[in-house]
């Protein structure tokens, strides 16, 4: 099966910039004094330093609580745009002028920009040992390990909740919630940042993607038989989907706004009056996006706030290490898989080689880490290279796989297509760990990481593997192979 690195990326446009001081901007520890002005990040002093006079721009206030940053947006007569509330962030648009004011506002801890970000897009459940577990292995609720029982929150493009391939055999679609994140939407009229959407809508399509639906297919496919009899289905084919669309275009505080709808709303993603049977909470996000060439680890950004929280409510969240490939002379990951936090996993990608081999390759494209900085290394591999997911043929993305093929139904054509990235691994190791959440509900987010990381299957190929700290590890593929059975049982003792 052949297979491109990866589909070409979108262009992400970032908003014009302006006129601050350099010297003004300068960013400061966040544990300066309090009568020094709040630090600012690299990205948005860098916007400001060519903002016109009176072109605002979108910011991400951080307090010491929610009224401090809400207060400072007020004070310097900012817009608010949507808050962060757990995690004490008022997003707001201002001019360059009420962004330094804000900086000297009581309780103002740092100041974030609005800054792009572009989808990491370049089943083996053979390799992975997943179908196995599926086929041979039982939950705690004694059904198949499927991830039955769990929802898989998907950040991405959006979603086409009709595909087949995500229909369960007896009608319902797995996508049990649908929503649309519309914060910095102007013609917006509600509070919210993120709405849910009709059940039956196709997100993608609105948004002119197909990723996002390539994406759920790998985490949730129902089992599926192909017009020419190929057999597909998702590494957690009884998962539950909670889509959440950014659109195809991506600013962080559109996916910030998602993560943060998902530290709220994760034990009833359907409301509260709608049973766990039928809604499943939240245990995993997958979050197959990222800045282009990586990038320095930032804890004090908001997405990093809200994974921590996510993570302390028990919740795993797994980032696409990214397609920028690299040798190991510079860290190329996605910054905030880059967390140290327990449950927050980065994804290289695996090629099998299209054998089911488990003694494949490193892919070119995935973005290797600092050979010399640990915390810089993916956390695993899994299949992310000639992945056949849901698609649609009219779909930008979909229009760039490589292996088109009809879908069981007679109007099905091209409905599915083979498609490579990192944005095709992360949710491979999404649904793994909705499989494990199921083996052992009580189970914590840094657990499920200890079993998947403590089991991988040690392919050989690339870089050496190192002893860091309790694991074994290296700066291209990380632990090595995810390995379903072996996780399962670290995780059960």
């Amino acid at each position: 099966m052949s297979s491109r690195p990866f589909p070409p990326r979108r262009a992400i446009g970032v908003v014009g910039g302006a006129a601050l001081v350099a010297a003004a901007l300068a960013t400061t520890s966040p544990a300066a004094a309090a009568s020094s002005p709040a630090p600012v990040q690299d990205f948005l002093a860098g916007q400001l330093g060519g903002l016109a006079a009176a072109v605002p721009t979108t910011v991400l206030v951080h307090g010491t609580d929610i009224d401090a940053a809400r207060a400072a947006v007020a004070a310097t007569g900012m817009r608010p745009v949507t808050e962060f509330e757990q995690i004490g962030v008022a997003v707001a648009s201002g001019t360059a002028a009420q962004v330094e004011a804000a900086r000297g506002e009581p309780g103002v801890t740092y100041l974030e920009g609005n800054a792009p970000i572009a989808f990491t897009d370049e089943t083996s459940d053979v390799a992975t040992r997943g179908a196995e577990a599926a086929a041979t292995l039982t939950g705690a609720d004694g059904r198949p390990l499927d991830g039955s029982g769990v929802s898989v929150a998907v950040i991405d493009s959006g979603v086409d909740p009709t595909h087949p391939y995500l229909q369960d055999a007896d009608g319902p679609s797995a996508v049990v919630a649908n929503l649309k994140s519309v914060c910095l939407d102007e013609s917006n009229s509600t509070p919210d940042c993120v709405v849910p959407v009709p059940s039956f809508l196709d997100t993608d399509t609105i948004s002119g993607g197909g990723h996002g639906t390539h994406v759920n297919g790998i985490v949730a496919g129902r089992p599926t038989t192909l017009s020419d009899g190929t057999r597909l289905q998702g590494a957690a084919p009884g998962a539950s989907l909670v889509s959440i669309s950014t659109g195809a275009v991506l600013l962080i505080v559109g996916a910030d706004s998602a993560l943060n709808w998902v530290l709220e709303n994760h034990e009833h993603p359907c409301g509260a009056g709608v049973a766990a049977d039928v809604c499943p909470p939240i245990k995993v996000t997958n979050n197959s996006y990222g800045p282009t060439g990586g990038g320095a680890f930032d804890p004090d950004s908001a997405t990093v706030k809200l994974q921590r929280a996510l993570a302390a409510d028990g919740v795993v969240t797994v980032w696409a290490a990214g397609n920028d490939g690299g040798d190991g002379t510079a860290s190329l990951t996605n910054p905030p898989g880059q967390d140290p936090t327990g449950g927050i996993l980065s994804v290289a990608s695996f090629y099998d080689e299209a054998t089911g081999t488990r003694d494949g390759v490193v892919s070119d494209y995935s973005s290797r880490g600092l050979a010399g900085d640990p915390s810089t290394w993916p956390d695993v591999s899994a299949p992310g290279e000639g992945i056949n997911s849901s698609c649609r043929p009219y779909l930008p993305i979909c229009s760039t796989g490589l292996a088109p093929q009809n879908g069981p139904g007679l109007l099905d054509i091209g409905t599915f297509n083979t498609i490579s990235g990192t944005s095709m691994a992360a949710p491979h190791i999404a649904g793994i760990v909705a499989q494990l959440f199921q083996a052992d509900p009580t189970a914590t987010p840094a657990e499920v990481e200890a079993a998947i990381t403590g089991t991988a299957y040690r392919y050989t190929d690339g870089a050496p593997y190192t002893a860091v700290g309790d694991r074994t590890t290296s700066y291209d593929k990380g632990a090595g192979l995810v390995d379903v059975v072996a996780a399962v049982a670290a995780l059960r003792g």
